[in-house]
């Protein structure tokens, strides 16, 4: 899929969200008068300073150090070439103490940008390959995702605090059933809303993924070949993580969203590439037919499918 394309996808998803939110609004104004709009206030502000401080949660959950030249000056070289060539300014650049090999692009207006690694994927990936995820999680912050992903998550948000408040107040609704009936009904709407919006938001998600992956190949040499493969050792060596500590890995998922692979399929999407060598690993997962499984769990993850990704960095690769 061409950048072009990517960027119209990405575009019109968001585009879509935008519509349907704008028309439920609507509805609320409609129906419940302009004071139910007073629900979202307290959600919107909740989401923003959460926006605000969670560069600093993030750093907690995931024991991340920031990394001066001279502490790993082949790691700091590498964003600071990579963020030139992506013509944007160099993030701090951290390292989070967890065995899971991954990468993630996180940040607020109070908090800077930051281009974190974990210590398990710099012994897991060679450097080159470490280069190439270097090089997409500078994509995510040249395409202003966080910003981005950010805006389209408030309004799910705001959906489902409405429904459960009406639900909640017909449950609370005393003697009289009818308005208490209307409430529910109108409640249970906004409820099914929030998990369409949330699927749109998904979709999203994964088309800004494949965002990253082409901006990743474009910086960095060969760099569709290289990240190919490094997500493919990223996915098994998750999984091997996960078959070994179960859950007590579970705690990594709570940010998601932000990895360069998603940590809740690792196991699944290693089943496809299990037995593979770094020379033959691109090339077999590339002839695996995706399932209707795979297209079910894909749509409900907020990262591409690994075979269907590496096909999409396989295209970049021969462009």
């Amino acid at each position: 899929m061409s950048i072009w394309k990517l960027r119209a996808s990405a575009i019109g998803t968001l585009a879509m969200i935008i519509a349907l939110s704008t028309l439920a609004f609507a509805v609320i104004l409609t129906l419940a008068g302009v004071s139910l709009l007073i629900l979202i206030i307290p959600v919107v502000a909740f989401n923003l300073i959460l926006w605000l401080i969670a560069p600093y949660i993030t750093g907690a959950m995931y024991r991340v150090k920031e990394v001066k030249p001279n502490e790993n000056p082949k790691l700091y070289g590498m964003v600071e070439d990579l963020s030139k060539k992506s013509g944007i300014q160099m993030p701090r650049v951290m390292i989070a103490n967890i065995p899971m090999p991954n990468a993630f692009a996180y940040g607020s207006p109070i908090a800077g940008k930051r281009l974190a690694v974990t210590s398990g994927l710099l012994t897991t990936l060679n450097d080159q390959e470490v280069e190439a995820v270097i090089g997409h999680e500078l994509g995510h912050l040249k395409h202003r995702d966080v910003q981005v992903m950010m805006f389209v998550s408030i309004l799910p948000a705001i959906f489902y605090y409405i429904g459960f408040s009406l639900l909640f107040s017909s449950i609370l609704g005393g003697s009289n059933k009818k308005n208490s009936g209307g409430a529910a009904a109108i409640g249970a709407a906004f409820i099914a809303f929030y998990f369409l919006l949330t699927l749109f938001t998904l979709q999203l998600s994964r088309t800004r993924e494949y965002y990253a992956d082409s901006h990743s190949a474009t910086i960095v040499d060969n760099g569709a070949r290289k990240l190919s493969v490094g997500l493919a050792k990223i996915v098994n060596a998750t999984a091997r993580s996960q078959t070994r500590f179960g859950q007590k890995n579970n705690h990594l998922n709570a940010a998601k969203s932000l990895f360069i692979s998603d940590p809740d399929t690792a196991s699944a999407d290693a089943m496809q590439i299990a037995t593979i060598s770094d020379n033959e690993l691109v090339e077999r997962v590339l002839q695996r037919r995706i399932t209707t499984l795979d297209k079910i769990h894909e749509l409900l993850s907020t990262h591409p499918n690994i075979v269907k990704r590496l096909r999409a960095l396989k295209e970049l690769e021969k462009a």
